[in-house]
């Protein structure tokens, strides 16, 4: 099963994955800040926002190259998977964790999805076995997000269940959509992040209309900047770099992005959301990312010609 597309693309070289990797993460871990800074736009409202400007961001791209947007008979399912489990769904969930619980410890709880992918990897995926030590890497990942999640059992504890499940969920989402695309074969990388992004603006819209109704959206030119920012810095441009990255690399590395990720958005997030860092949030985030290096460093980067 090739793990590039059709076409003979060569071997990427480790300077292309990490160059990708960095630019990616980074991308995407500025999703968190413009969501918090979208102020308190309702999580449907804002994930048909985001949807919608990463779809037309796209769209325009392939329009300017002449290329048609409208899908082809054999791309319906793959659009709707991706706009679903990598697009309205997350959003929705992310939106709604992130009126709950601050932004470091949800970018450390999603930083476990690489752990997910290597699992699901291990067992659909005869190049993707889990040795010893990666093994071992997913059961330290997992022992990090009980130092995370843990303490929102406890009553009184300040900390929002909910949240921390939204963010648990949203990283079974995004990687069920990265198992899920590497199982495609002889589709264009574009065409999947552009398809993706309009099932997912067209569904949450819809989602958004019967849910909260259209008076939900009145505040949305008021933040219209944050938006912007989210829907293209933050989705359009990630989404189509990090389909190429799967299907050049397998979804196990491009999955590293997990593990970078997180650093952009604590960054971000003490720099421009003035928030605290705690030892918890710490501690805990470094022995889930500890994981999921052991998990995606683990033999693979030497394999790359």
């Amino acid at each position: 099963m090739p793990s590039h597309p059709a076409g003979g693309s060569s071997a990427p070289t480790p300077g292309f994955i990490l160059a990708s990797l960095l630019i990616c993460s980074a991308l995407w871990g500025s999703a968190f800040l413009f969501v918090k800074l979208s102020g308190d736009l309702n999580p449907f409202v804002l994930a048909a926002m985001r949807g919608l400007l990463g779809a037309v961001s796209l769209a325009a791209w392939f329009a300017l190259q002449g290329k048609s947007i409208l899908p082809q008979r054999h791309e319906w399912r793959i659009w709707a998977f991706l706009g679903t489990f990598n697009g309205w769904l997350p959003n929705v969930l992310v939106a709604f964790a992130l009126s709950q619980i601050a932004t470091a410890p949800a970018a450390m709880i999603q930083a476990s999805s690489p752990l997910i992918v290597a699992l699901f990897s291990h067992m659909l995926f005869a190049d993707e076995k889990l040795t010893p030590q990666r093994f071992i890497g997913v059961l330290v990942g997992f022992v990090g997000m009980g130092i995370l999640i843990g303490p929102a059992a406890l009553p009184d504890s300040g900390i929002s269940l909910a949240g921390i499940v939204a963010m648990f969920m949203t990283a079974c989402s995004y990687a069920s959509a990265n198992i899920y695309v590497r199982t495609v074969k002889h589709a264009d990388p574009a065409r999947m992040a552009l398809g993706q992004q309009i099932t997912s603006g067209t569904v949450a819209t819809l989602l958004a209309l019967v849910m909260v109704g259209p008076a939900a959206f009145v505040p949305v030119p008021t933040h219209a900047a944050p938006l912007l920012a989210l829907g293209v810095l933050s989705t359009a441009l990630p989404i189509l770099l990090f389909m190429h990255l799967i299907r050049r690399t397998g979804p196990t590395r491009a999955s590293m992005v997990g593990y970078l990720g997180p650093v952009w958005t604590i960054l971000l997030a003490v720099l421009f959301l003035n928030e605290h860092v705690g030892f918890r949030e710490l501690a805990g985030g470094a022995v889930v990312l500890a994981g999921v290096a052991l998990v995606s460093f683990s033999g693979r980067l030497r394999t790359i010609r």
